[in-house]
């Protein structure tokens, strides 16, 4: 990849890529939020699947947004792939349609661009969910699971108090990197549709391009509500996939080399694994 420094250019906006199935309410309050929210003018791009909630309609009345539309659910890697070539930024961002970004979000994640000054890394804003996960990555805090029971203003009102420092492993969106490097990777992988384990197998196929500036942004802050579109697919088995694909679980890819969720001290550093985790991942590769 052409050596490129960020630094010098003039960041203006994002190409925001949110896929959407018959998930109008959500998409609606994410793209409400975009507007009220942002301090760039972004360009944004919505792959419209099925529409059978007016979807479509909706989105072809807004002059201001771009859509794609399927007649049926293509799942997340061909939709993102398919909107990515629309990107008229330098920069692919993609969201959730399930997201409320919070004030500044977008900011945050410029002034981390600028500061980085090179175009090699992955960032990822940081999520407010309402139940507690095994995400280590994720502010817990409850303003409602669903559009019918958000609790905006609260959530307007606090949601500066959430304090989440920096962390390693940026993986989940809303996430951001440099069109050239999307390019570079070839965007997400189709092997992985609908969509289960793409996140870290995109970043694993960033890490083998040698990046190594993963980060989580504490202060680009977003509300998910979580699991509105994923719960309701037939889901690919996309732990055996990775483990075939790189001989590794994405478990152990997110721990030993993305250590995701520990604080945030810089690049990550190259990765020698154990005899033991070494054996274990065999072990599973050849009874998977």
């Amino acid at each position: 990849m052409a050596k490129h420094d960020s630094s010098t250019e003039n960041i203006t906006g994002f190409s925001i890529l949110i896929p959407t199935w018959n998930n109008l309410s959500y998409l609606q309050l994410c793209l409400e939020s975009i507007n009220d929210h942002s301090t760039m003018n972004h360009q944004v791009i919505v792959i419209i699947n099925e529409g059978l909630d007016g979807t479509k309609e909706w989105i072809q009345a807004k002059k201001n947004i771009q859509s794609i539309y399927f007649k049926e659910n293509i799942g997340i890697c061909h939709a993102l792939n398919s909107a990515a070539k629309l990107a008229n930024t330098n920069y692919i961002l993609y969201m959730n349609d399930d997201m409320y970004v919070l004030p500044g979000w977008d900011q945050a994640l410029k002034e981390e661009i600028e500061q980085i000054g090179h175009t090699k890394f992955f960032l990822s804003s940081t999520m407010i969910e309402p139940s507690p996960t095994d995400n280590n990555c994720v502010i817990v805090k409850d303003y409602g699971n669903s559009v019918e029971n958000f609790r905006k203003e609260a959530l307007l009102n606090e949601y500066t108090t959430l304090e989440k420092k920096d962390w390693n492993g940026a993986t989940w969106p809303p996430n951001v990197m440099h069109k050239n490097v999307w390019n570079m990777v070839g965007g997400m992988s189709q092997e992985f549709s609908p969509g289960m384990y793409s996140d870290p197998d995109l970043s694993m196929k960033l890490w083998q391009k040698g990046i190594r500036y993963f980060k989580g942004t504490g202060k680009s802050k977003v509300y998910h509500f979580g699991t509105k579109s994923t719960g309701r697919i037939q889901q690919n088995d996309g732990k055996k996939i990775f483990l075939k694909k790189w001989g590794i679980t994405p478990g152990d890819f997110s721990k030993y080399y993305l250590k995701r969720g520990e604080p945030f001290e810089g690049p990550l550093p190259e990765v020698r694994l154990n005899g033991i985790v070494k054996l274990r991942n065999k072990f599973k590769r050849i009874f998977r």
